[in-house]
């Protein structure tokens, strides 16, 4: 990924895997994207991985085909998305436990409380979790 966030947000991964599914029509997901293309967003490294297992398991039902998903991580290639690595010592143990998040989700909302942003997902869970964590969302 490349570009740097300058007035950006921290992604989910449920947000950018709508933009690959012929299927999905997500109101937030598209905004996302055009918010993405225009001030760039972040996104912990988990995002990397749950980016292409949403894809493998996306191909096994059948929703998309190889090729697909080959041009999908082209496309997202050239959106400035900065994936980071650094969360903060001790912190994702106890948000995790405080909002009853995954350890993957809590580097989410980790992210987006360091860095002061919005967060965008599509998951309820998470979404519940920062608005009670007082993190506002895209």
């Amino acid at each position: 990924m490349k570009g740097t966030v300058t007035d950006g947000f921290v992604l989910d991964a449920s947000v950018a895997l709508c933009w690959a599914f012929d299927d999905e029509d997500q109101l937030m997901a598209q905004q996302a994207l055009g918010a993405a293309g225009r001030g760039g967003a972040v996104a912990p490294i988990v995002w990397w991985y749950e980016i292409r297992h949403g894809l493998l398991a996306g191909e096994r039902r059948g929703r998309l085909t190889a090729a697909r998903s080959a041009e999908f991580l082209d496309h997202l290639q050239q959106l400035p998305i900065k994936l980071r690595f650094d969360a903060a010592p001790g912190s994702l143990l106890p948000l995790a436990r405080t909002y009853g998040l995954s350890a993957y989700d809590a580097s989410y909302l980790e992210l987006a409380q360091r860095l002061e942003l919005r967060l965008a997902t599509l998951d309820r869970h998470l979404a519940a979790a920062a608005q009670a964590a007082g993190i506002p969302l895209l």
